[in-house]
């Protein structure tokens, strides 16, 4: 699934869905090196402890008092860059986000502001372009052009300070509360993976296709 943007509009080279691709923009950006994304190769080992898109109302929420941070994709191919904002803003991880790094910076600007105008800041930001430039180059397969058309796309599961789980995604009116978790349970346990990822793939089956391909990374904490 991709999301559309105009062809007139900005258009970033598409992210690989790497763990040393995501480290290295989120680090850039001001997140603690104490933390780092992971490649998950299971969602069935216990060890790991069609969208609703018309029926969803469109999002507009902005302030300290939102349960969660959600930003729009307004920028082609950017749906990688949105989905580590996703990740990094929400949750335990904003608690890593380093003083006087870009990350803060973009919170402070971000939170007050409406979706429209999140989206806007993003667009706008030559600091998040240059960084992921950088990134983009760091995959292991050869980046596409910023021009071509991208068929894949990012989504974010997060589980943020109230308990809940949001499936975050800037292609869609808003995001989306997939029920409460337990306090003991973190985003790859049984539960949130019933209600979040197994729950989605299992939508994208039933549209239909015939190519159901998806890969899993997890921000926590760095194992070096």
């Amino acid at each position: 699934m991709s999301t559309t943007v105009p062809l007139d509009k900005k258009r970033f080279i598409p992210l690989e869905n790497n763990p040393e691709v995501m480290s290295h923009l989120a680090h850039r950006l001001g997140l603690s090196p104490k933390l780092s994304f992971h490649d998950v190769y299971s969602i069935d080992d216990p060890d790991l402890l069609a969208f609703e898109n018309a029926k969803m109302p469109t999002y507009d929420g902005a302030g300290v008092d939102e349960p969660v941070i959600w930003f729009k994709q307004t920028i082609g191919n950017a749906c990688g860059l949105i989905g580590l904002l996703h990740g990094v803003c929400n949750g335990e991880a904003a608690a890593y986000i380093q003083p006087g790094s870009d990350f803060e910076h973009l919170m402070k600007e971000a939170i007050p502001l409406k979706p429209e105008e999140r989206a806007e800041l993003l667009y706008q930001s030559a600091t998040l372009e240059a960084a992921h430039q950088s990134a983009a180059q760091e995959g292991d397969t050869v980046a596409p052009p910023a021009e071509e058309t991208n068929y894949l796309h990012f989504i974010c599961f997060v589980k943020t300070g109230n308990g809940h789980l949001w499936e975050l995604d800037g292609g869609r009116p808003g995001p989306a509360d997939r029920g409460m978790l337990d306090p003991e349970e973190d985003v790859l346990s049984e539960k949130a993976l019933q209600l979040g990822v197994r729950a989605f793939m299992a939508k994208q089956a039933e549209r239909g296709g015939g190519d159901l391909r998806f890969s899993l990374v997890a921000l926590g904490p760095a194992l070096d």
